[in-house]
């Protein structure tokens, strides 16, 4: 849904003469009225807290990601050495889907937000960092780092809301097109890393012709660069090296993608798309101060509640509020803060959109279903 903001105050409003309306995953009455005022005092509560994280980074965060890493490579070689036993098949395809989920996950999304640089090591520094993924770094640290945490939740010019292939939010005009919804939201999760490759293509937009095939252009060479690396190395290079077991080998691999692919679009998703994450337009956001920056990156994220196995596996993104609110600080970080965040929101009143994976994942099934229908007809 959409919540409007008052010009003056940046504070949600409801329509002239019109009740609250009901939505469900947001306490309508929850979210408060701000005043210019409360959102910098907000901002600094925020700015507070980054500036703390930042100040005791040291060597227990150092030691976490090496440990990390050392677990994805370890994952890795068991998963490559094991597709050489036939019997051990599903422990392979195991083991290297952990790897794949990992490092996409809690290191290289991480590493490519700049979580490490502060190290100085080439290894983990998100200028040098590439991860296993058919979408090349760079491309993504643009599409993502700068477009989306920058406009995050702004319709318009936030292009993750909906991926250029969904309709996930009320304010974006129906088409016929979104009675096929549900179906896009499936492909789209099997093929989700080819997704966020094809992405900054913005095929939607040659389609409507609002881009040229030629601004394109730039983007190719990286682009394939990039696939015939990962083709090579998934489907010819590794199985090709297990002999007469290259057909086992490649299901293999094609099964750990499809199962990192499942996974990174269930995560994602759960953070961005359950009912009650708030979106905004270009207007309201014009010329916005820093707290009403922070306070947009909450009401367009949610969390996942879960253990520290989830955490993991997920990279953190289960606590998607404060990487949105602090995309650059290294993401073991965000369960310590995530207390300290939620009950500054609930002495301003702000929503805080939290709850257990299946929770979110079923609401966000439903939104998808939802959205594909047009829109209802009032007698307003």
């Amino acid at each position: 849904m959409s919540i409007a903001y008052d010009n003056e105050t940046l504070a949600p409003h409801a329509a002239p003469h019109a009740d609250p309306i009901a939505v469900p995953g947001i306490d309508v009455a929850a979210v408060k009225k701000l005043t210019a005022e409360q959102l910098d005092a907000f901002g600094a509560e925020m700015d507070a807290i980054r500036q703390r994280v930042i100040a005791d980074l040291g060597q227990a965060d150092r030691d976490y990601i090496h440990k990390v890493v050392k677990a994805q490579r370890g994952f890795e070689v068991a998963g490559r050495a094991l597709f050489y036993l036939p019997p051990a098949w599903p422990l392979a395809v195991a083991a290297l889907s952990v790897s794949k989920i990992l490092d996409n996950m809690e290191i290289g999304h991480n590493v490519m937000h700049g979580q490490y640089d502060w190290m100085g090591e080439p290894g983990l520094s998100s200028r040098m960092f590439d991860w296993d993924n058919v979408c090349p770094g760079e491309q993504w640290k643009y599409s993502h780092n700068y477009i989306h945490h920058t406009f995050t939740n702004i319709l318009g010019k936030d292009r993750d809301i909906g991926y250029g292939i969904l309709r996930m939010d009320e304010d974006q005009k129906w088409h016929p097109y979104y009675l096929g919804n549900p179906v896009y939201a499936l492909l789209l999760m099997v093929f989700f890393e080819w997704g966020v490759a094809m992405h900054d293509l913005e095929v939607e937009n040659i389609v409507s012709g609002k881009r040229s095939l030629e601004e394109n252009k730039a983007i190719y060479p990286g682009l394939m660069k990039k696939i015939r690396k990962q083709a090579l190395k998934d489907y010819v290079l590794f199985p090709a090296l297990t002999g007469p077991l290259f057909p086992l080998t490649f299901a293999g691999n094609a099964t750990a993608n499809l199962i990192r692919n499942v996974w990174a679009f269930n995560i994602i998703f759960c953070g961005h798309f359950p009912a009650g994450v708030a979106t905004f337009t270009e207007e309201e956001c014009e010329n916005e101060s820093r707290g009403h920056w922070y306070y947009r990156q909450i009401l367009g994220s949610a969390n996942i509640t879960g253990g520290k196995l989830l955490h993991l596996m997920s990279g953190n993104l289960s606590h998607q509020i404060e990487h949105h609110l602090f995309p650059d600080l290294p993401a073991r970080r965000y369960p310590e803060i995530a207390r300290e965040v939620q009950e500054i929101c609930e002495r301003y009143g702000i929503a805080y959109n939290t709850g257990p994976l299946h929770k979110q994942l079923a609401s966000v099934a439903k939104k998808i279903c939802r959205m594909a229908l047009p829109p209802k007809r009032t007698a307003d």
